[in-house]
């Protein structure tokens, strides 16, 4: 694995143990997590929300500034 061996691997989990705390180290883990996920369903293109306009809408302002010139 990138030519570390199990030394190396364990002098780098001691120094970020003494770094961020024992505590933080599953928010820290799960935060990766999180990021890599987001980063995956980015990458698909599947959007979560559509803000395209679909045909045929109409602006918004456009429509309230007609109610009100109307009314």
């Amino acid at each position: 694995m990138f030519g570390l061996g199990a030394w190396e691997l364990a002098i780098i989990l001691l120094i970020v143990i003494m770094l961020f705390g024992a505590r933080r180290l599953p928010e820290i883990g799960t935060g990766i997590g999180k990021a890599i996920k987001n980063f995956k369903a980015g990458i698909s293109g599947k959007d979560e929300i559509d803000v395209t306009p679909r045909k045929g809408d109409e602006d918004p302002e456009h429509v309230t500034e007609g109610k009100k010139s109307e009314s």
